[in-house]
């Protein structure tokens, strides 16, 4: 799940953060399950942290933050969260089955 935003400006003073935000695809092609949804929940998170400061620079009048790439950032954030929650849903209901299960 890549949530990176590529419209950011090169002025702009989240591309520090952005660029420290991204995934290692070869860390995920070694390590299964567990670290393709632990880097999942690390781009969401980045995504939401990304989203909160452009709506700070917007609420403090920053020229270099459009309000376009705000509402962007915030609804790949929504979409993400809704994303994994949903995700998390569909694995507590698998273990939930598993533990009813009859052996």
């Amino acid at each position: 799940m890549d949530l990176k935003l590529s419209a950011i400006s090169p002025q702009s003073p989240l591309r520090s953060a952005q660029a420290a935000a991204r995934p290692q695809a070869a860390t995920e092609a070694n390590g299964g399950f567990s670290t393709a949804f632990k880097s999942a929940l690390q781009s969401v998170s980045a995504a939401q942290n990304q989203s909160a400061q452009l709506q700070r620079e917007v609420q403090m009048e920053n020229p270099k933050v459009s309000l376009e790439e705000t509402m962007v950032a915030i609804q790949k954030a929504q979409i993400g969260f809704q994303a994994t929650l949903h995700v998390r849903n569909r694995m507590v209901q698998a273990y939930t089955d598993i533990m009813n299960m009859q052996v």
